[in-house]
């Protein structure tokens, strides 16, 4: 491979400079994203490898990045699992058959990623092959937590109140629906290290809305269960959730390679609390991309310093880019961050 930088930091290996890549780097402030988004409707863009290809490929033509990372959505696993998924324009995702009861939770079921999401796999082999040894490839899946909120909620939520109904009137129920999303998460990044992903993301997207005690009892057992099936495959897993600052220590437990951390938190402090034995990802505030790009090289000298040049950082913003970011300054991120780091 001629860059492993991204590779080595995840196993916290020298690597000679800091890489980075972005969530989301694949999207909307892209003009070459938009004019295929014109044409096709997002799903439509999930599954049809072909064009799932090409704009994974869009960044890593775009930019200096260490790392590519399939265009997929958490979501895509649901469709198998016998949930009703569609994506409204300017609304997002939408459930019509929210999980809320126990019969309900009796009707999902654990996909069977060659059949449901097979397009996904195939998008991973052409991405692979159009790649050749250029930059690792990231696939990923989301947590059991966040996954479990979008199909319990049916749709974005503030206060996630059908979730955490469900959490404390039926634990039970709860652990069955758990327990029946791990599995699905095992098997559907099974597959994509199978189609050939060499690192696998976990993002726990909305986990941050519960409290420490909630955090351990009702997300942490099925998190950790995942990240150690994953061990077993050799594969850097990156452990990432958003909002979990105040309780680093408790995701740290749940397992990966690396632990990604949000804007929230200092990331000198972040991997204090985490443990040098860990690699740490971040964490670059995204709307910071909207300032001066004097600013933003302030901004990324300050992270590159925190990390004091020990091995195992792997530059990131704290969460996706975001519509209407200036593609320029994406540019001067990751330029950035080369630059400091001694690339």
């Amino acid at each position: 491979m001629s860059n492993d930088a991204f590779l080595k930091a995840c196993r916290r290996e020298k690597a000679g400079f800091t890489p980075v890549w972005l969530m989301r780097q694949a999207g909307r402030y892209m003009k070459e994203y938009m004019a295929i988004r014109e044409k096709h409707s997002f799903l439509e863009m999930c599954r049809k490898p072909e064009i799932a290809c090409e704009v994974t490929l869009q960044p890593i033509k775009a930019f200096d990045l260490d790392a590519a990372i399939i265009f997929a959505d958490i979501l895509l696993p649901l469709d198998g699992m016998g949930i009703n998924l569609e994506f409204t324009k300017g609304e997002g995702p939408s459930i019509s058959n929210p999980v809320r009861t126990r019969k309900d939770i009796d009707a999902v079921k654990v996909i069977k990623p060659e059949q449901d999401v097979p397009y996904l796999l195939e998008a991973i082999k052409m991405v692979k092959r159009e790649l050749n040894g250029k930059v690792p490839l990231i696939g990923f899946s989301g947590a059991p937590f966040t996954l479990a909120s979008y199909i319990i909620e049916g749709e974005g939520s503030k206060n996630y109140i059908n979730t955490k109904k469900l959490m404390y009137s039926d634990p039970e129920g709860w652990k069955i629906l758990m327990d029946k999303i791990s599995e699905v998460v095992i098997v559907y990044l099974e597959a994509q290290i199978a189609a050939g992903a060499q690192v696998v993301q976990l993002f726990d997207s909305w986990v941050g809305c519960l409290g420490p005690d909630d955090f351990k009892k009702f997300a942490l057992p099925y998190t950790k269960r995942i990240i150690e099936k994953k061990k077993k495959k050799g594969v850097p897993v990156i452990n990432f959730g958003t909002n979990t600052g105040t309780y680093l220590d408790l995701v740290t437990q749940g397992g990966g390679d690396v632990i990604g951390v949000d804007w929230k938190v200092r990331l000198d402090d972040a991997w204090k609390i985490i443990g040098h034995n860990k690699a740490i990802q971040g964490n670059l505030d995204p709307v910071v991309l909207f300032g001066p790009v004097s600013e933003i090289r302030k901004r990324v000298k300050e992270i590159i310093d925190m990390a004091e040049g020990r091995p195992g950082h792997i530059f990131n913003l704290g969460h996706g880019i975001i519509l209407g970011t200036p593609v320029d300054n994406v540019r001067a991120v990751i330029d950035a961050v080369h630059e400091f780091s001694g690339k």
